[in-house]
């Protein structure tokens, strides 16, 4: 970039602009790096990112060094309290995702003064990060919905916001809000809620049935029964970031489910429930094939609850959704805890299981 030195003594403002955001750029690329590699084992996105600092990188010339001037910075000085603290891994993603998308915007801008290349090449990064952003959003999602177990399925309740909050304080990753009978407007402001409460905890929220509604809150995904949309319908809808949950009550209808491609799959009813008023139960039997057959995560659901859950983990369930025996609760927190306690320790020893010798176990 020697070509430049004339230009540079004469625009030191624009060098210090162009050192500050090459500086926050990469910054930020490395921050998501490290959780692309050592967090997700993404060996795809960590490339991308340590690729694009290193692009950056060969245009931070020793000219523009040159021009830092760091003790006469007032933004250094600068703060806000958000940047204080951070509730989970996707706020700091979040953050730092902004932080290069907007330091991009100011090289693409300010760069073409310096030159024309440096402020092609950052638009087209800018690009790039949008893109590695959507397939974060992707990772993380599909993840989180793999390592939840317990899946809270709300219920109308007086006490809705408090009972769910407590259950995500007991360490509950995964909430659906499910209500047939109100008015759409008071749908939209409750679903609005238990969104922002389930992301500031770092959980998955999905709406039942309603697409229109989960686009306008900007769920996690949405749930489907049998006589809502066809799943196609609600992918070409909803994109392919969120998440498409299908009820299935027997073997076709899991097939037909996961084909059609469901991202995870209600199995149940199990036992009798009320929430499903007049369907007979599924039983045992189809959580066992669940157990036998089923490629996708899946969630055994209907009737579930202490006094039983140790039948259905006996079945082959490694996953549950939880109505009632939470949402009506006193203590949502401690009973949340009590089943991811069980659905942990039932994992633990079927690892341990599967890690013996089977000469160990006949002896």
């Amino acid at each position: 970039m020697s070509g430049y030195n004339g230009w540079i003594g004469q625009e030191p403002a624009v060098c210090r602009i162009l050192d500050a955001n090459l500086d926050r750029a990469r910054e930020g690329l490395r921050i998501i790096e490290e959780w692309c590699r050592f967090g997700l084992n993404s060996v795809q996105m960590a490339s991308e990112c340590k690729q694009m600092r290193q692009e950056l990188a060969r245009w931070h010339s020793r000219d523009i060094r040159a021009e830092r001037d760091t003790p006469g910075d007032l933004g250094t000085a600068l703060s806000h309290p958000q940047e204080e603290q951070r509730a989970n891994i996707q706020q700091v993603l979040q953050a730092n995702l902004c932080r290069v998308q907007e330091a991009l915007r100011v090289l693409e801008e300010y760069g073409k003064l310096y030159s024309p290349s440096m402020g092609a090449a950052c638009k087209q990064m800018r690009y790039r990060v949008y893109t590695l952003e959507s397939q974060l959003l992707i990772y993380h999602r599909y993840q989180l919905l793999k390592r939840s177990q317990l899946y809270l399925v709300t219920s109308p309740s007086d006490q809705l916001f408090p009972t769910v909050e407590a259950a995500l304080q007991g360490g509950l990753t995964l909430v659906q809000y499910r209500e047939k009978g109100a008015e759409d407007l008071v749908r939209l402001a409750q679903a609005q809620k238990l969104s922002q409460m389930c992301h500031h905890y770092g959980a998955l929220f999905i709406m039942n049935d309603r697409v229109d509604l989960a686009l306008a809150i900007d769920a996690d995904g949405v749930h489907l029964g049998q006589q809502d949309m066809p799943i196609a319908v609600a992918r070409k809808l909803l994109g392919p970031h969120r998440i498409i949950g299908r009820s299935t009550t027997n073997s076709d209808e899991m097939q037909r489910a996961i084909t059609e491609g469901a991202d995870y799959i209600g199995v149940g009813p199990v036992y009798e429930t009320p929430t499903k008023v007049g369907k007979a139960a599924a039983g045992l039997d189809y959580v066992q094939y669940a157990a036998q057959k089923a490629s996708v995560p899946w969630f055994a659901i209907g009737g579930i609850d202490p006094n039983n859950i140790h039948e259905v983990l006996g079945a082959g369930a490694k996953r549950v959704a939880i109505v009632r025996a939470i949402m009506q609760a006193e203590q949502p927190t401690l009973v949340t805890q009590y089943f991811l306690s069980q659905l942990t320790k039932e994992q633990n020893l079927r690892r341990i299981e599967a890690s013996t010798p089977q000469s160990h176990v006949q002896q």
